[in-house]
């Protein structure tokens, strides 16, 4: 990245701030960077990938949140050339529709496109777009925003940690949040740009993901449970999405499911316990697949903002005045490419404004 021709290095290069290092936001910082300006990435988590988050067990790695990607974007499709080998198709780019008893309605693929998935977790592909970043710096969980004069003041809370510390002054800021996030931050630290009024038009579901380890299944003569699709979605009142984590390239063979469920459903439940959610999605769990054996390990996880339901309209939004701008999947919808084409859009509307 950049995949235009190499943006101008600018004579006085500025020093930017991009909160968050997901997609977005490394798309982003990488682009500004090239340009010959300085960039620090602030993401609270301890590592770069936001919503391609990797769950790590004994038994093997979970993709959590996003559980492949397309490819529908030419620049998109360069910048995955710089990291050549480290994303396969996955086989299961059959994907089937299932009604709410498990009965296959669909298995049509879309025309001519592949499912891909980055090895050996999902979050490699952003953490590969992340090292030449210069100042990363996960741990940091950004607290206060202050505008004096032409700079941004920024502070963050380190780790888990109450104290806040001042991370530095920058010419010019990104906000590569969920929209509510990015709402909620600006809220807190009295800011109120022109365009807050979109990002509150903006609707993102929330997700309980529910991560489920059948260590029984590695047994010599058995090597899978259940069915023999490897994905589906599913009109299940409880679940959207089903995925044997075992069968994508590059994972550990034993035998692992990943269930996402309905953004309807999540958002009735968001208020439940991880141990009631669990309860519940592995019944229907049980009710789609036909697998009826105990898991040897369980775990859930909710995402706050997941799916986003009413997008922007457009890739990003850019104050010059304030010198803050916004961006996200959510501007152009949920899938990791737009979250890749917005940061790239974002980045280059900086550098021509």
């Amino acid at each position: 990245m950049p995949v235009k021709p190499p943006a101008k290095r600018h004579r006085n290069p500025a020093h930017y701030a991009v909160i968050g290092a997901g997609m977005a936001g490394v798309a982003c910082a990488r682009t500004l960077q090239q340009a010959g300006h300085a960039v620090t990435v602030f993401e609270q988590m301890d590592a770069a990938g936001g919503r391609t988050r990797t769950v790590h067990t004994a038994a093997g790695s979970f993709d959590a949140g996003a559980q492949y990607f397309t490819v529908r974007d030419a620049r998109f499709a360069k910048a995955l050339e710089t990291v050549s080998g480290l994303c396969r198709p996955w086989s299961a780019n059959t994907v089937r529709v299932l009604d709410s008893a498990g009965r296959v309605v669909s298995a049509a693929p879309p025309p001519g496109e592949a499912h891909w998935v980055a090895q050996p977790t999902m979050d490699a592909l952003v953490g590969a777009f992340s090292r030449p970043l210069a100042a990363l710096r996960t741990g940091q969980r950004v607290t206060g925003l202050v505008q004096d004069g032409a700079r941004w003041h920024v502070r963050v809370s380190p780790g888990n940690a109450g104290a806040t510390q001042e991370a530095g002054a920058f010419d010019g800021l990104v906000l590569a949040l969920p929209a509510p996030e990015a709402l909620a931050l600006m809220h807190a630290c009295g800011i109120q740009p022109a365009w807050a009024g979109a990002l509150s038009q903006v609707s993102i579901a929330p997700c309980w993901t529910l991560m489920l380890t059948f260590a029984q299944a590695v047994r010599p003569g058995l090597t899978t449970l259940g069915p023999q699709w490897n994905a589906a979605r599913s009109t299940h009142h409880r679940v959207a999405w089903l995925a044997r984590e075992s069968s994508k390239p590059g994972r550990t063979q034993v035998e692992r499911w990943t269930v996402q469920a309905s953004p309807a459903w999540s958002e009735e439940h968001q208020g439940d316990s991880p141990q009631r959610v669990q309860d519940k999605l592995l019944k229907a769990f049980a009710e789609v697949t036909g697998i009826h054996a105990t898991p040897s390990d369980a775990q859930t996880l909710l995402w706050p903002h997941a799916q986003t339901r009413a997008p922007l309209g457009q890739a990003y939004v850019w104050d010059a005045s304030l010198r803050l701008g916004a961006c996200g999947d959510w501007c152009l919808g949920h899938r990791l490419e737009d979250a890749f084409i917005s940061g790239l859009e974002c980045a280059l509307g900086m550098l021509d404004g």
